[in-house]
């Protein structure tokens, strides 16, 4: 049995959420991942009262209008979650803000968060109109209808978080639908939102947000991140004779597209004691080794498992026919570059990798053993962790330099995956005798 960290996606968006309901919200099993952590700093920064409990953080509430000045620059650190969300958030206020973040982060693109807020009369400014840090200027706004080019949560969150402070309703028309758990947390606490397929079209997704709410602070319950469990799901599937059980994580039918994707490829993955808690499915998934094909993933599904594929990318040498990833350009502007970065440390192991511009190919086991070697996530908490994978099977020792970058999403990840891997060296013992 193993439990994975509360949700990052979900804690970031109860907190700022909390924070604009009235009343008080204990939220249980926090994301303590430094990204979630800059969140609660930011919020701290606008006057918002948080304690931090074993196992919770109690946020006081105080409204809509709540917030006030910043007294000093507000740091997302690493998060651009965080800053785009709040972005989002900050544009509707009646004071002026700032929001910077590490070096990282002040070189990831926000112009496309910009443009949609401004449709609904946001002042935002940035470095080459661009760049972080962002500077602010509270202002009215009204409801827009908006179609992005490009599928994310974040940006869609960034508006119907503009959209609360704004005259009439907000709409945002998705190319292809995202995590909603935005749209789950606003209901929860009181928002009108409704939902729908757009007319003539089994793809596209339409969201309208009434402007205004009452937000009203309640109880909430944060369920095990998928992305982190998918980490797991990934060492079960490279060490033989695992078998493993992951509880009560978060089963959003917009997250689970990675468990069809793994079983589509062969992995024996199921999924037990499905429950519902604060609008979102929690369940223990159940993975044990199985060979795995391998594949391609292109298209609408990018959007889908877009915190996955550098996991994906590191299953690739244990698969029959190699893993093909095509369509990501939104790779290249993570916490790093994750095609070239991935390809980078997959050939320093020993993995044969074809790079495109929008994606890579990584050849099956037919190529060959990976070997241990030092590599470099360029600190990316991702890569270190898939690279991680990767590792548990080469031959001989892999250094992952920087390790602690891990930190950023998932603090412990090592731990939990030291026992796994003395998990899996007895079973292999076992399996000898």
């Amino acid at each position: 049995m193993l439990l994975v960290p509360g949700d990052k996606s979900i804690s970031h968006r109860y907190a700022i959420l909390a924070s604009l309901a009235e009343g008080s919200s204990e939220i249980f099993n926090f994301s303590r991942a430094a990204d979630c952590a800059s969140t609660l700093a930011c919020l701290r920064g606008l006057g918002v009262s948080i304690e931090e409990k074993e196992g919770s953080i109690v946020i006081e509430g105080k409204g809509l209008r709540g917030w006030k000045a910043p007294r000093k620059v507000l740091d997302a650190g690493n998060s651009g979650t965080t800053m785009r969300l709040l972005a989002g958030a900050l544009a509707g206020q009646t004071f002026d803000s700032k929001l910077t973040g590490d070096k990282s982060l002040r070189r990831r693109p926000m112009r496309r968060v910009m443009e949609p807020l401004r449709q609904m009369g946001a002042d935002i400014r940035a470095r080459d109109d661009e760049f972080a840090p962002l500077e602010i200027r509270g202002s009215k706004l009204r409801g827009i209808e908006y179609a992005p080019r490009v599928a994310s949560a974040q940006l869609k969150s960034a508006v119907l978080l503009a959209g609360l402070f704004a005259d009439g309703e907000t709409v945002v028309e998705e190319p292809v639908r995202t995590r909603d758990h935005t749209e789950i947390a606003l209901r929860e606490l009181g928002a009108t939102v409704e939902q729908a397929a757009v007319r003539d079209s089994d793809r596209r997704n339409a969201i309208r947000l009434q402007g205004r709410p009452k937000l009203v602070g309640r109880p909430l319950s944060v369920p095990g991140d998928l992305s982190a469990a998918v980490f797991f799901l990934g060492a079960a599937l490279v060490v033989p004779g695992t078998e493993l059980t992951i509880q009560s994580v978060g089963l959003n039918p917009t997250r689970t597209a990675i468990l069809d994707l793994l079983v589509s490829m062969g992995a024996a993955i199921s999924v037990v004691a499905v429950t519902m808690r604060n609008g979102e499915l929690v369940g223990d998934i159940n993975v044990r080794h199985a060979p795995l094909r391998g594949g391609k993933v292109s298209g609408a599904m990018v959007a889908r498992v877009i915190d996955e594929l550098p996991m994906l990318a590191a299953l690739g040498p244990y698969t029959e026919e190699g893993i093909e990833i095509r369509d990501a350009q939104e790779l290249r502007v993570k916490e790093s570059d994750r095609i070239a970065v991935m390809a980078e440390n997959l050939r320093l192991m020993g993995a044969t990798v074809e790079e495109f511009p929008d994606g890579l190919r990584v050849a099956g086991r037919a190529a060959g053993q990976l070997r241990g070697t030092a590599v470099e996530p360029h600190d990316d908490h991702r890569i270190a962790m898939a690279l991680s994978i990767a590792a548990l099977g080469a031959a001989g020792e892999t250094v992952i330099r920087d390790a602690e970058c891990v930190g950023i999403s998932f603090p412990g990840f090592y731990d939990l995956l030291d026992g796994l891997a003395e998990l899996g060296h007895k079973a292999a013992e076992n399996a000898e005798t």
